[in-house]
C-alpha cells in the first residue's frame, strides 16, 4: 500500500469523527511539499467560510522556513475567523501527523485566539 492510499484511509477515519458547523467550523489543513493551505469549513451547508495559505501575498513575501510560514498561516486564519465572530473550531489534520508544519499551523491559530 503506497503512502497516499494510507493517508487517504487515515483522512476518512478522521472525517468520520470530525465535522464542523456554522458556530464551530472545521479547520482543515492541506500540506503539499512546498505550500500549506487551511480552510474553515461548515460541513452542514458544505461551504468554506474562510481560507488562508502560504501563497497569500504578505506571507509569501517573507523569506522564512516552511514551519515558520505555517505559523503565519495559522495566525492569518485566526484573524479571519475572529473577523467572522468565530472563536472555537474543530481541528482536522487531514491525515498528516500532528508534527512539524501541521503543528505550527495549530500553534499559530491558538496564539491568534482560536480555541480547539
Amino acid at each position: 500500500m503506497n503512502k497516499l492510499v494510507k493517508r487517504q484511509k487515515i483522512r476518512y477515519r478522521i472525517r468520520k469523527k470530525v465535522a464542523g458547523t456554522g458556530q464551530k467550523p472545521r479547520l482543515a489543513v492541506f500540506r503539499s511539499n512546498t505550500e500549506i493551505y487551511v480552510q474553515l469549513i461548515d460541513d452542514v451547508t458544505g461551504t468554506t467560510l474562510a481560507a488562508a495559505s502560504s501563497k497569500d501575498k504578505e506571507i509569501a513575501a517573507q523569506k522564512v522556513t516552511k514551519v515558520e510560514k505555517s505559523k503565519l498561516v495559522g495566525a492569518a486564519i485566526a484573524r479571519k475567523a475572529t473577523e467572522l465572530g468565530l472563536t472555537t473550531v474543530v481541528f482536522d489534520r487531514g491525515g498528516n501527523l500532528y508534527h512539524g508544519r501541521v503543528k505550527s499551523v495549530a500553534d499559530g491559530a491558538r496564539e491568534g485566539g482560536l480555541q480547539f
